[in-house]
């Protein structure tokens, strides 16, 4: 397997699963193409006792009925990529193109019996490089803050949050409760070598619009704001090996957005957040540990509610923790815990600060069972709580039986 970005598996392997990280790989003329990915599927099933509204929540609601069930992939969609490699003129180069089609069965929630999903494109980026000065990067992949976060993340294997009955390609994992969605996002980034454990990476990015609540009697979220500045993302990291390994790493997020202001016009300001995080691993333990805070950062996703209808920048701050244990069987045991905060602002009034989301939470208990080298079997069970501003709150559980399979 090359080393280049291959969600499917390196998520895996630095959520310390017991997969195989090989593709598949054959050689065609000057290039070596490697094939790889996965497939997953999850029963799932959530139960909602209340109905408070709590826009942006991610807490399942009580409809109908208490209970809802559904079969989908999880928070790592099924995947397929192709990456193909060779060495020119002395510079290390590849491609890489990936696409990611869903489990479920949107068209038969509306009583049909097509069997229709949502299908994505993460993934279209070229790189070029050399060990002795580093690699840059060209094109759609993982944005670069909070991606760390996110490929540490147990829930990568299984679902966490996020309902599977509405047919959605994935389940959220952790992402709102815990750490912001690193997303897929275009973008030139330059990673230096590995120096001895450190490695840093810097890059443009595409801009994002930013979401702002509406200060009307029925919230609503809409989207406004214009970009003419790239934005910049980093992150630096430390490595270190032996019977006691680990990695720590710290990270910044930074991009103007123009004209936040309710109707679109007006308001500018800059967005910036930071974060900072542990992974160690003794023996068959794993611990993680990671928190970020920003200034018109939004919460759940980038920008998402992260400015009032003046453009004043609404504060945020969130982390997780997670602790793994792989006993003898085989078999990775893991609890994990994490909270994402959004701050309201003195502008945010009436139905605004009363509905707007204050706090999302989920506690995860998982396990992971290696039935092969390639294949996981996982049980999940998640407890989601998110609360307004007026301190009503809505909590929900999930338990989810499921299989990934990586090749």
């Amino acid at each position: 397997m090359n080393n280049k970005i291959k969600l499917a598996v390196a998520g895996a392997v630095l959520a310390s699963a017991s997969v195989a990280n090989a593709g598949i790989t054959w050689d065609a003329g000057d290039w070596t193409v490697d094939m790889n990915g996965n497939v997953n599927a999850f029963a799932a099933m959530t139960s909602a006792d209340d109905s408070n509204t709590v826009n942006g929540g991610l807490a399942g609601t009580k409809g109908n009925d208490d209970d809802q069930v559904g079969i989908n992939t999880g928070l790592l969609p099924s995947w397929l990529g192709f990456t193909a490699t060779t060495r020119q003129n002395d510079l290390d180069t590849s491609v890489t193109i990936s696409f990611q089609p869903g489990a479920g069965n949107t068209s038969a929630l509306k009583g049909g019996n097509s069997a229709n999903a949502a299908t994505e494109n993460r993934q279209a980026f070229l790189t070029f490089g050399d060990k002795s000065w580093g690699s840059v990067k060209v094109g759609k992949d993982l944005g670069i803050f909070g991606s760390t976060a996110i490929l540490n993340d147990m829930t990568l294997l299984g679902v966490g949050a996020g309902s599977v009955s509405k047919g959605n390609t994935t389940t959220l994992g952790r992402i709102g409760t815990g750490y912001v969605y690193a997303d897929w996002i275009g973008q030139i980034a330059y990673t230096t070598p590995n120096m001895n454990g450190f490695q840093a990476t810097l890059g443009i990015t595409q801009p994002w619009t930013a979401n702002t609540t509406l200060s009307t009697s029925t919230v609503s979220s809409a989207s406004s704001g214009t970009n003419d500045e790239f934005g910049l993302q980093g992150q630096a990291s430390f490595s270190w090996t032996g019977d006691f390994a680990g990695k720590v790493w710290v990270g910044g997020f930074s991009q103007n957005v123009e004209n936040i202001a309710d109707g679109g016009t007006g308001s500018s300001d800059t967005s910036t957040a930071f974060e900072a995080g542990v992974s160690t691993s003794i023996y068959n333990i794993n611990l993680v540990a990671y928190g970020y805070s920003g200034e018109g950062l939004g919460t759940t996703s980038l920008l998402g509610d992260a400015y009032d209808t003046q453009g004043n920048a609404r504060d945020s701050d969130g982390g997780y923790v997670q602790a793994t244990y792989v006993i003898p069987t085989g078999t990775k045991l893991g609890v994990s815990y994490g909270q994402s905060n959004l701050d309201s602002n003195a502008i945010d009034t009436g139905a605004v600060r009363g509905t707007l989301v204050e706090s999302n939470e989920m506690l995860t208990i998982g396990a992971y069972h290696p039935l092969t080298k390639h294949l996981n079997l996982v049980a999940e069970f998640s407890n989601v709580e998110s609360e307004n501003q007026n301190g009503e709150s809505n909590e929900s559980d999930t338990f989810a039986l499921g299989a990934i399979l990586f090749f």
